[in-house]
């Protein structure tokens, strides 16, 4: 059956949640879901959500440690955005029961993650994104203009007239339906699972950047992609991120020998940002020869378990004792920095199409994302891209930071075989992953092309919504779009690393790179 609403947003993490409960005070409002509701990176999200709200902090604090991170990317007016908007809407959470834990005084306790100055990191033991949706989702399901259908994958967006005007998506019988609207919210999240090693479920595919690119709306800084450092790397056992509020809490990465290691290579040592740790565990391991592991032996073994509880059953089943073992650990693929491209309230260059949360780009990470501004993202441009929808803004010209746009994608008639997911997941971490260079670059665009161009052939000739040959579809596009945008940034920057251009390049780099598709 088609669906219609004055709204529709598609995805069901913080930023699609928020927007919704924000749109339903002033129209009904249809969620479209691919899988389980709860099934989102927020849902995955261990750490916490920075706010400005302990007595020792700021909003300029929070913003200067944002802006450092970024690595001279960050789009100020994006992140004053954030960090002024952020502490507002996580009070806004606090009043609507989120228990984020507490001090024995009843205050809130604050953590510290890498790159922040302060204590400023709000959570919920080691479960911060499951109780940031539990109280979000127990909102949704109480308004009655609200209307949530799971198992919808969106297949593609309509655009009539130069605008979106809603979806198409196949249901759970696999039938093509419908959904119109006035406006439409992506929501869909990143797209972690480009990579064969990455700490996100299964749904993060990156749906909602291959459609809108699709659809001719822009992308903007796809090169830059965060590899977590402290990632469990047990042989049989799943990849399990280990929070880095363990390293707030003086966790350690060590060598073989137990030796403390980062300052041999940053002198922030184990809270450096991500970027520069994930190098120096690299550059150790091939100094070594042997893994490294994060160690708490250090720390009180009942705090350690009463903290990160998730994190500790987690070692269990992977028969490890957190706070007594060594925990072998590796990077891998975590978070975008890049998407569509949007203004400061979700407004992507496509009438009717507005974006928030990893999916978009506003410029508010820059280069690297500082730790725990991704659920506050979602939460303050969920809600202000609701804002502009229910306002009926027209697409506005936004001043864009200093960018260059990309060369239009080849169009190959390519006949062969598509290769599955790990096939692709396999060759993007190899090519395109944490350390990047010309020579492996060129190849990953070379065959991603033909391999993207065979797919859309394959679509072309597919009478039904096959899933697994749509979510490799969009793996690939993905893939390409990651590819060629880290084949162009000739200089290291954030979580862009060329062995080839290891330095900042400010005279003909320090600026954002976009791209749209050529549509026929």
């Amino acid at each position: 059956m088609d669906v219609r609403g004055d709204f529709l947003v598609i995805g069901s993490g913080i930023a699609g949640l928020r927007a919704a409960l924000a749109l339903a005070d002033a129209g009904d409002v249809v969620v479209l879901t691919k899988a389980d509701p709860a099934e989102s990176n927020t849902g995955y999200a261990q750490g916490g959500i920075a706010a400005a709200l302990g007595p020792d902090d700021s909003v300029a604090l929070h913003a200067r440690d944002t802006m450092a991170a970024g690595d001279g990317l960050c789009d100020p007016a994006a992140v004053d955005v954030l960090v002024r908007d952020g502490a507002r809407y996580v009070q806004e959470l606090c009043d609507w029961g989120v228990a984020f834990d507490r001090a024995p005084n009843g205050d809130i306790a604050f953590a510290r993650e890498a790159a922040h100055s302060v204590r400023r990191v709000l959570h919920a033991r080691d479960a911060t994104g499951r109780e940031i949706a539990r109280a979000l989702w127990a909102r949704v399901a109480a308004h009655p203009r609200i209307r949530v259908c799971d198992d919808a994958l969106v297949t593609s967006l309509i655009v009539r007239d130069g605008g979106c005007v809603g979806v198409t998506f196949a249901d759970r019988e696999g039938a093509v339906r419908v959904a119109d609207a006035h406006a439409t919210l992506l929501a869909t999240g990143g797209a972690g699972q480009v990579f064969r090693e990455t700490t996100n479920p299964a749904v993060a595919t990156g749906d909602g950047i291959a459609m809108a690119y699709r659809a001719g709306a822009r992308v903007r800084d796809l090169e830059f992609v965060q590899f977590h450092p402290t990632v469990m790397n047990v042989a049989g056992a799943p990849r399990f991120l280990l929070s880095e509020a363990l390293r707030g809490e003086g966790a350690r990465l060590v060598n073989a020998e137990g030796e403390a290691f980062v300052s041999r290579y940053d002198p922030d040592g184990d809270l450096a940002p991500r970027d520069r740790v994930s190098r120096a565990m690299v550059r150790e391991a091939q100094r070594t020869g042997a893994p490294v592991y994060l160690s708490v032996q250090h720390l009180s073994p009942a705090f350690i378990h009463e903290r990160f509880p998730t994190i500790a059953q987690a070692c269990r089943a992977a028969g490890l004792d957190l706070a007594r073992d060594l925990i072998p650990v590796s990077p891998a693929a975590h978070y975008m920095m890049g998407g569509v491209a949007t203004d400061l309230f979700g407004q992507t260059s496509l009438p009717g199409l507005f974006a928030a949360g990893e999916v978009a780009c506003t410029g508010v990470h820059g280069a690297n994302r500082l730790a725990s501004n991704s659920l506050l993202e979602g939460l303050v441009f969920g809600a202000r891209a609701a804002a502009a929808m229910v306002d009926g803004r027209e697409v506005s010209v936004w001043p864009e930071p200093p960018c260059v746009s990309a060369p239009a994608a080849r169009t190959l008639g390519a006949d062969e075989a598509v290769p599955d997911d790990a096939g692709v997941r396999d060759l993007m971490w190899r090519q395109v992953g944490l350390l990047r260079d010309a020579e492996g670059l060129q190849s990953a665009v070379s065959t991603l092309e033909r391999w993207e161009a065979a797919s859309q052939q394959r679509l072309a000739r597919t009478v039904q919504v096959e899933p697994a040959v749509r979510r490799t579809a969009n793996l690939l596009m993905v893939g390409l779009l990651m590819a060629r945008a880290a084949l162009r940034r000739q200089e290291s920057r954030g979580g862009h690393f060329r062995t080839d251009f290891p330095a900042h390049d400010d005279v003909h780099w320090k600026r954002h790179v976009a791209e749209t598709a050529t549509l026929p």
